[in-house]
């Protein structure tokens, strides 16, 4: 079941954001009645971990905070149809290119040096813009009753050989797969990115998923053998459903693939707050001890940046990994991947 993607409910409070007159009323675009003042944050990541990072930070700051959650792009879209009349204060994203999205448009403040220095520089906006907050792998999913760790194939491009044919699965719209499009262009360029892409498209025939999750469960069930996943998914659906009830295993592509990613998400404020401390001081919140251990122990499963907080439960050490480096730069918006993929006839 999706937790964090194509988010179309609210919670009681998120009533506040259907209107501007009761947004205003919500003390959403202003400090209101109470001393203390009244954040929205626009929300791309898992609910159940934001919401458990939300009240924390509530408890501890006497802040409050409405979410709305929603697809990151989506939310992106919409902020920057917004422009300066957003009501959101913060964006917290699972993929760099939407906040980069949103800056390209003008549209962040400066994160406070004291929140961008908790986190390494490689891992957050390369203007100060936002700041890194998690980190997540690239690995195959496999269905370990169809085909072996040693059968899996090396490279994510040798996912187009036509020996995957009717075998691989793919969710081309969501925002993971496009920094693996990004990291494949920078390694072959784009006839050959086309070619791979259509060769995916080929392969994977009906198998053509709208969510990692509904991937995923499939790969699972063995209703198809191989798909490409960042590794959180996997260990989320073990703690979902149970480990004797996985049918599937994870591994990576060889060093130096471009399929072998490393990815961050991250969180930037919004300079039509009109709450700006207290929107830098979620954000420095996130990056807090306090805020990655929560990220840690919860079901979310990635990674925390900062280091000394602990690894999530059942998950090797970050370091047991060796993925390509592709920097947030490099990544940028997104628009290269977005526009191969609809070249491709993949979205």
């Amino acid at each position: 079941m999706k937790i964090r993607r194509h988010q179309r409910a609210w919670s009681a409070a998120l009533g506040c954001l259907l209107v501007p007159a009761v947004l205003s009323a919500c003390g959403s675009s202003g400090t209101s009645s109470s001393s203390k003042p009244h954040l929205v944050l626009y929300n791309g990541q898992h609910l159940q971990t934001t919401n458990s990072l939300v009240q924390a930070f509530e408890k501890k700051t006497g802040i409050t905070v409405a979410v709305r959650s929603d697809d990151e792009a989506v939310l992106a879209n919409q902020i920057i149809t917004e422009g300066s009349r957003s009501p959101a204060d913060v964006f917290y994203t699972e993929n760099s290119p939407a906040l980069e999205e949103v800056n390209s448009h003008g549209l962040l403040s400066k994160i406070n040096p004291s929140t961008l220095a908790q986190v390494p520089p490689q891992d957050s906006s390369p203007t100060g813009h936002w700041v890194g907050v998690t980190k997540r792998v690239t690995v195959m999913a496999y269905n370990t009753a169809a085909v072996t760790k040693a059968a899996l194939p090396k490279s994510i491009l040798d996912l187009a050989d036509p020996k995957w044919k009717g075998k691989i699965a793919i969710a081309p719209s969501e925002t993971d797969f496009q920094p693996i499009v990004t990291s494949v262009y920078d390694k072959v360029g784009k006839a050959a990115t086309l070619t791979w892409l259509e060769g995916l498209k080929a392969n994977a025939g009906s198998h053509v998923y709208p969510d990692n999750e509904s991937m995923l469960a499939a790969i699972n069930s063995g209703q198809v053998e191989l798909g490409v996943i960042e590794q959180y998914y996997w260990y989320r659906l073990g703690a979902e459903i149970g480990q004797a009830k996985m049918h599937s295993a994870i591994a990576p592509f060889v060093v130096g693939d471009p399929g072998y990613l490393s990815g961050v998400s991250g969180a930037g404020v919004l300079k039509s707050s009109k709450e700006q401390a207290a929107a830098q001081e979620f954000v420095a919140f996130l990056v807090s001890k306090q805020g990655q251990r929560i990220i840690a122990s919860s079901d979310s499963f990635e990674y925390p940046l900062v280091d000394g907080v602990g690894t999530p439960k059942g998950e090797p050490a970050f370091s047991s990994y060796d993925p390509t480096p592709l920097d947030v730069k490099a990544l940028g918006t997104g628009a290269t991947a977005l526009a191969l993929l609809k070249e491709a006839q993949l979205l």
